[in-house]
């Protein structure tokens, strides 16, 4: 099978590639080497035996070229930050999407499955379930209530604490950019591959880690800045209380799910969560980051800070996958041993610390509380 990867220099797009061309699969990769991702051009770990295209996802010409010969596309390409830039998110992964279609029908390609990633991040806050009204899809925390230090979930009916629960692919909620745009290309993939009979397949990441992580993408979050801070034996920053929630999950298993799409007939005309399965809180994840760098008698700094725009929590049900035969077999502990030895190899780690942070500041994405 010949396989292109849109964002395929990336860090899900590059081991995907590996994983195909080592089962005997051609790899073609489309990425457009976009900064600050790829700040400094193609990166040492891509595979000799891929094919690489410089281009952009919003290029026909460029696009066309690539699925030329093509059986299927694993669709990665997409635009990842907390940059106010609006249209961004929606010209590079909106009409990016809509392109890739566009081009399939219009030169009847005979691609015989497309996979398509989306995010978690359309989940927004999740579901949660209060006392009284029982599960609830709530909004965002509205801005003066975080400027208070209070960091709870509330119902939107009677305005008591939610609880969390595990949020399953048949619920959205999408809030920012970022998301609003990944939930588009799910609906693309799923209407534009029902209606012209193109086999697509739509996979809701949860927070993917493991080696390949830029460092340079503020979006790429905890392990990336942990791991910098205790690099350099200082304690990193852990935003709100630390007690938010997150599914973390490892880059193999996103990997294998990827294949799994490709080759799995039952997967066609869905989207799927693709989680890791079990919960922790910020402040866990940030001491198993700590202990596997050696600096676990370093404590974190909980100054009450926040990102505008992060959730509470977000951790996604995995059952429908799981369903099918894929399990996730990659620990924390593995993504992020992983993670760090990938960041001991690097020769330039003093000119990326405290780039992300800056940046957000610099936009007012991380604001103070005022109790």
């Amino acid at each position: 099978m010949k396989v292109l990867i849109t964002g395929g220099a990336g860090f899900i797009g590059s081991h995907t590639a590996d994983a195909l061309i080592e089962r005997g699969d051609e790899v073609v990769i489309l990425d457009n080497l976009s900064k600050p991702v790829h700040l400094k051009g193609i990166p040492p770990y891509l595979n000799p035996k891929a094919r690489l295209i410089v281009g952009d996802v919003r290029d026909a010409k460029v696009f066309l070229d690539a699925l030329q010969g093509v059986n299927a596309v694993v669709h990665l390409a997409a635009y990842q930050d907390y940059l106010p830039d609006f249209s961004t998110f929606f010209s590079v992964n909106s009409v990016g999407t809509a392109l890739l279609y566009e081009l399939i029908v219009a030169n009847k390609l005979p691609i015989r499955r497309v996979v398509v990633a989306s995010s978690q991040a359309v989940n927004g806050e999740g579901l949660y379930k209060c006392e009284e009204h029982g599960l609830i899809g709530p909004s965002a925390r509205p801005v003066d209530q975080l400027e208070r230090g209070d960091w709870s979930m509330k119902c939107p009916q009677c305005g008591r604490d939610a609880e969390w629960q595990w949020t399953p692919e048949s619920f959205s909620h999408p809030e920012n950019q970022y998301a609003l745009s990944k939930q588009s290309q799910e609906q693309m993939t799923l209407s534009f591959g029902r209606r012209y009979d193109i086999p697509s397949v739509a996979l809701r990441y949860s927070i993917v880690q493991g080696p390949r992580q830029s460092f340079y993408n503020a979006y790429s979050g905890a392990c990336r800045i942990f791991a910098l801070h205790y690099y350099f034996k200082k304690a990193p920053t852990i935003y709100e209380d630390g007690e938010m929630h997150r599914d973390f999950v490892n880059y193999q298993d996103v990997v294998k799910a990827n294949l799994m799409a490709l080759d799995n007939e039952a997967m066609i005309g869905e989207q799927f969560n693709v989680g890791g399965g079990k919960a922790y809180s910020v402040r866990e994840f940030d001491r198993i980051v700590a202990k596997i760098s050696g600096c676990d008698h370093l404590e974190p700094n909980i100054p009450g800070v926040f990102r505008f725009g992060d959730t509470r929590n977000s951790c996604s049900d995995i059952s429908k996958l799981r369903a099918l035969g894929w399990q996730p077999m990659g620990s924390v502990q593995q993504s992020v041993q992983e993670y760090v030895n990938w960041l001991n190899e690097q020769t330039d780690v003093g000119e990326i610390f405290e780039f992300a942070e800056k940046n957000m500041r610099s936009l007012n994405v991380i604001r103070e509380a005022k109790p």
